[in-house]
């Protein structure tokens, strides 16, 4: 069905540079015409809070602290069931989403309706929005820092967006066919989650075994003493972390000096811990950060340890680097000593997750954190070096069909969100006609039962809501 669709028969010039030509029977309007920002301040908090995601809107639990929780939300807007509510602070992993149930959401964020329903439907819009999000269409329009995740769109710029406006009902055939298509879609990427779970599972625990046993099956064990450890073979020695090598930290440059920005030294943040070895980061700092702050390089060969943010409530992200790095304050690294091995530190640590849950507690603002007077008396059993990397190339060796088979799956699930990027970018464009496609479709009622967004749409990183900082409004 999507392999036959067509362009529309005539199109004439938007006259705007990102949307190109468009169906002739279509309009384009600006933001202010569209759409009505409203802003309220809830002087108490009497709804839900909710937070921004790059998959719509959610309900934060504050009494658990997931996500960032605020000090005040009196200060909090109110938001009513059918609005729109946009995270415009960041243009680069931002989100938007219509509120099923009134909320309030940060001061921070735009909140609007649409003016005329008969003119424009909520749900065309909002993947018109979440095209611009997912092809950086708001880019262009955007100020503040890029390289350092600051990229928004203030409120004069918003009004005078142009947006695509189709006829009222080509606009019901387009949010028919797209959310068919999503559906399907996202069935398949939950497929792969679950397959590159299990995958995860199977290789955790060969790591498990070999960083506790041993790769010689007929060797002498003797109790640990740790009941993560369980038995370890005899000849190795049990020693704390804080026995292993030197804990550092890291910190922030202040971000109003320029020149301590944009160089060619990684500085790793949470975000980057998504690989078992680190080489670059997403930001990187100069020379001159190094020599007139506090922040410190970390030789490659160290340990990191994610030790703040809400990634911890689900696991310790783990890594080792095989180049020079700095780190940022939620990070920790352990410089090892010369007879201990890089990888095989890392994968006993990635091992240790259930014993490094019971040591993270809440900071202060509900998030997570693993205070490092814990974690450093963590009890690793450790092998002679030679032992630990034949370990480390046992380990390589009986993981890499996991391995590979999760990249493969992986690869597909990027795929099919690439394709569905696209799809959606050309369907609400009018690059494609799928007026007869949608016209052809089942009713709702026969479509396969929807899945939950967490399941299926969750990102590699947790930190993707309420990144706007309170007390930034945009005018």
């Amino acid at each position: 069905m999507i392999a036959d669709l067509k362009p529309y028969p005539a199109y004439v010039d938007s006259g705007i540079s990102w949307l190109g030509g468009v169906p002739e029977a279509w309009n384009v309007l600006r933001a202010r015409h569209m759409f009505e920002i409203k802003r309220r301040i809830a002087g108490e908090l009497g709804h839900p809070v909710l937070s921004v995601t790059q998959s719509g809107l959610r309900i934060k639990d504050v009494n658990s602290g997931k996500g960032q929780v605020s000090l005040d939300y009196s200060k909090y807007q109110v938001v009513c069931p059918g609005e729109f509510v946009m995270n415009s602070m960041d243009l680069l992993t931002g989100g938007v989403g219509i509120a099923d149930a009134a909320g309030v959401t940060s001061p921070d964020y735009r909140v609007f309706t649409i003016r005329d329903a008969g003119q424009y439907k909520d749900r065309y819009a909002l993947h018109v929005l979440r095209m611009l999000y997912a092809n950086r269409g708001f880019y262009a329009w955007g100020q503040g820092s890029a390289q350092l995740g600051r990229w928004r769109l203030p409120r004069k710029r918003f009004n005078e967006f142009p947006f695509p406006v189709p006829p009222l009902p080509e606009q019901s055939a387009i949010v028919r066919f797209l959310d068919h298509a999503d559906r399907r879609i996202r069935r398949y990427v939950a497929a792969k989650r679950k397959l590159i779970a299990l995958l995860n599972e199977q290789k955790l625990a060969i790591i498990h075994r070999a960083v506790t046993r041993g790769i010689d099956p007929n060797v002498r064990l003797k109790p640990s003493g740790v009941e993560w450890l369980g038995d370890v073979p005899e000849h190795w020695e049990v020693r704390k972390l804080r026995q292993c090598g030197t804990i550092k930290g890291g910190m922030t440059p202040s971000m109003e000096v320029r020149q301590f920005w944009d160089g060619d030294i990684p500085w790793v943040t949470p975000k980057d811990m998504k690989s078992s070895v680190i080489c670059n980061s997403l930001i990187r700092v100069t020379n001159a950060a190094i020599e007139q702050t506090g922040l410190a390089m970390i030789a490659a060969g160290a340990v990191l340890l994610v030790v703040r943010g809400m990634i911890l409530a689900r696991r310790v992200p783990i890594a080792w680097t095989n180049a020079d790095v700095t780190i940022n304050q939620d990070m920790k690294a352990l410089i090892l000593g010369s007879d201990i091995s890089p990888q095989f530190m890392a994968s006993s640590l990635e091992s240790a997750q259930e014993a490094f849950a019971a040591l993270i507690d809440e900071a202060g603002h509900g998030t997570r954190r693993l205070p490092t007077e814990r974690w450093r008396d963590l009890a690793i059993a450790l092998p002679p070096l030679d032992e630990q990397r034949a370990i480390v190339g046992s380990i390589e060796g009986e993981t890499q069909v996991f391995m590979t088979t999760t990249a493969k799956a992986q690869r597909e699930i990027d795929l099919l969100r690439e394709y569905r990027t696209r799809l959606i970018a050309d369907v609400v464009t009018g690059k494609l006609d799928v007026r007869e496609a949608a016209a052809s479709l089942p009713d709702g009622a026969d479509e396969p039962e929807e899945l939950e967004e967490a399941d299926i749409l969750a990102e590699a990183s947790d930190e993707l809501e309420d990144v706007a900082v309170e007390g930034e409004a945009l005018v």
